[in-house]
Formats: structure tokens, sequence, C-alpha cells
């Protein structure tokens, strides 16, 4: 076996996708592309970009590509950020009217090199979607802000229906893979965005040595601190210098995390190995 692959696990029949194809596929990545922009679904290596892209949904990616943590379940690159781009709000807006999306979904890198973590830039891009695209519908997957409420709440005024901030993993795990992020810290993050009265939705992935039982206690804090909606899918290391996979989790298993997740009070779920968090993201609108 080539030593570059050495590492990865063998993936099951369940994890195997088909390469990305089609019009509308080549058509969002050309303007993604002509546009300069970023968006989670390359960054993060999203196993459903061929899916996404053909329906004419992605998750753009803000405030560049490099981020300033270095978790290690994460593909995205870490480093020393460039200066936000001022115009890239108009960027943003301008692609999703000329794709035509109804319901956009905005993630960026951590910005902890930034006073406000980014989030006036957050703002400001929510608000030129929201003007250029008459009727649209936004979800923000938001960093964690380091739970400092003025910031928080400078997205909230923006006016997405939707606010994400995932948790990523259980607690146990959480200072085993993620760098600076809290695991109470996130929490309290998804109880502010649920008292302004916004639909909260989080995540996690699994396979990196959880518990079952550790799995519904998260469901639990989740749900004391007012989240809605909830998202669970496989893990999948990135890179050999990411953390390995523990173990691949059968689909029947999912489909019993979501029918718990649904009787413990949860809205909606969407549970299957290959889901990521903004996954079919226009079903959370209105659950």
């Amino acid at each position: 076996m080539n030593k570059k692959y050495k590492h990865y696990k063998r993936l099951p029949s369940w994890m195997k996708m088909e390469w990305p194809k089609g019009e509308s596929y080549s058509k969002m990545k050309n303007q993604v592309e002509q546009n300069n922009l970023h968006t989670i679904c390359t960054s993060g290596k999203c196993p459903n970009i061929g899916e996404c892209w053909n329906r004419g949904t992605a998750t753009f990616m803000i405030l560049g590509d490099i981020c300033t943590r270095g978790c290690k379940f994460c593909g995205v690159k870490t480093g020393k950020p460039f200066s936000p781009d001022p115009e890239e709000p108009e960027k943003v807006a301008e692609t999703i009217r000329i794709m035509g999306i109804q319901h956009a979904v905005i993630t960026s890198v951590d910005r902890d090199d930034l006073e406000d973590g980014g989030a006036q830039h957050w703002a400001d891009t929510i608000r030129m979607i929201r003007k250029k695209n008459e009727g649209i519908t936004v979800e923000a997957l938001i960093p964690d802000f380091d739970a400092r409420q003025e910031d928080i709440r400078r997205v909230l005024e923006a006016g997405p229906q939707v606010i994400s901030h995932n948790l990523e993993t259980v607690r146990r795990l959480t200072p085993h893979i993620r760098t600076k992020a809290r695991y109470d810290t996130s929490l309290e993050v998804i109880r502010q965005i649920a008292r302004a009265g916004r639909r909260a939705k989080s995540g996690i992935m699994v396979g990196l040595g959880e518990e079952e039982s550790e799995i519904y206690q998260t469901m639990d804090d989740l749900l004391e601190r007012g989240c809605e909606v909830f998202t669970i899918g496989q893990y999948l290391q990135p890179t050999p210098g990411h953390m390995e996979v523990a173990r691949f989790v059968e689909p029947e298993t999912f489909k019993n995390y979501e029918k718990k997740g649904l009787e413990k009070g949860f809205a909606h779920v969407e549970s299957h190995p290959l889901v990521r968090s903004s996954y079919r993201a226009e079903r959370h609108v209105k659950s």
C-alpha cells in the first residue's frame, strides 16, 4: 500500500460516495472559483458535495480559508489568516443571487486574531445576502466567539432564521480533539441563541471513541440549553495527521440515534453516516 494512505481505515460499503459531477455541480464550482470564494464543502472535504451542489445548495465559508485553531478532526487549513476581504459580503450575496439559492448556509473559520472574532463581517454578509435575495432564508453556522454576548448578538441581529454551532463531540473527548474550544462554552453559545428566540442547532460526529451513553447525555445537554435541531454523522479522517477513526458506525445505529433524539424532544434530527451539519439544511428552518 502507498505509504501516503497507510493510516486510513478502509471505508465500509455504506460510506462509499459517487464522484461529484453534473451540470449544476459544474456551474456552482465555476461560480465559486470565479468569485474567489471559499466553501466548507471543499475545505472540509464534505462527502455530500456532489449531491448538494447539484441541488443548487452550498455552504459558503467567509473570513478566508485559514483557521486560527488546529482541531484534530478538521480538514481546514491552520495558520495566520489574511485580513478579511471587505468585498466578500457582496461577492457571496451576488453568487447566491446568480445561483438562485433559496436557503443559504454561511459558516466561517475561527478568527481569534480579530477583536470581535469576525462578528461584524458575519453581520455584514448576512445583511447583504438578504438585501440582494428577496425571500431567502439563511442559516449561520457560527464559531463560538468565546461565548461573548455582544458578538453573538451582532450576528443574531442580522436576522438569520437558523443559527448553528457544533459541539463536535461528547464532553470527555472535547479536550482531545478541539483546541481552544470548550464543551461548556459551546453549550453557552447554544443557550444564548435559543434565549434570543432563534432556532438553535448543533451537531456531533461519532466514531471517535465515544460511548453510546455519552451521545445521549450530549443530546440532553443540548436540549437543556434550548437546542431544537440535532445532526449526527460519521467522522472521517481528513489526513494521516488528524485523529484516527476509532470505528465506523453502522447505518442502523444512526437510525436508533434519530429515533432516540426525536423521543427526547428535538424538533428535527439528521442522523446518517454521511450527514454533516449543513446537509439538507433547508429542512431545518421549519420542522
